[in-house]
């Protein structure tokens, strides 16, 4: 976009110079000869001769050439400024999300944590006979669902890290 924004800079500057469009000059050299003229040799002047044109047409149309000239400039900078609105837009999409993801595993690790401890606690209590196996295998269940829970919560931070790095084109541990 960049580069749209200095083409279309320079084709303004460029269409400013263009006023000289409109005059032309010519000359036409007829050496010492003949004198008289026919519809072979109509030249009636001996020598150099000079000619200048103005031509109208390009003189009313240069203003409107400028004028798109410069609508062209203002256009491809505000295209420009879209873009980088976008682009931080979706930087700050994506890292909320990844920051959205490392908040889930953290308590996903949390939950695992404590399903373990109880799990480890129900073992303890059902080897001793003080609860039922239906408690036991309960709590067992519950610590296979936090952990695949938590496995999925690892994927999530992971899709949303890629696509970060994805969108900003560096590792994350290389931004500061």
């Amino acid at each position: 976009l960049q580069e749209q924004v200095n083409s279309a800079r320079s084709t303004f500057h460029q269409s400013n110079f263009g006023w000289l469009d409109a005059f032309s000059a010519s000359y036409i050299y007829s050496p010492q000869g003949s004198t008289t003229t026919s519809a072979t040799n109509p030249i009636i002047f001996n020598g150099l001769q000079l000619v200048a044109t103005v031509s109208l047409g390009s003189l009313f149309e240069r203003p409107y050439t400028i004028h798109n000239a410069r609508e062209a400039v203002v256009v491809a900078e505000e295209q420009q400024k879209q873009y980088f609105l976008t682009i931080e837009a979706n930087v700050k999409r994506f890292y909320f999300a990844y920051l959205e993801a490392q908040a889930d595993l953290r308590n996903k690790v949390n939950a695992v944590q404590d399903a373990s401890m109880a799990v480890n606690q129900l073992k303890h209590t059902f080897e001793k006979g003080e609860t039922t196996f239906q408690v036991y295998s309960e709590a067992l269940n519950n610590l296979y669902n936090q952990t695949s829970f938590r496995l999925q919560s690892e994927l999530a931070v992971f899709t949303a890290k890629t696509n970060l790095e994805e969108l900003l084109g560096a590792k994350l541990e290389s931004i500061k």
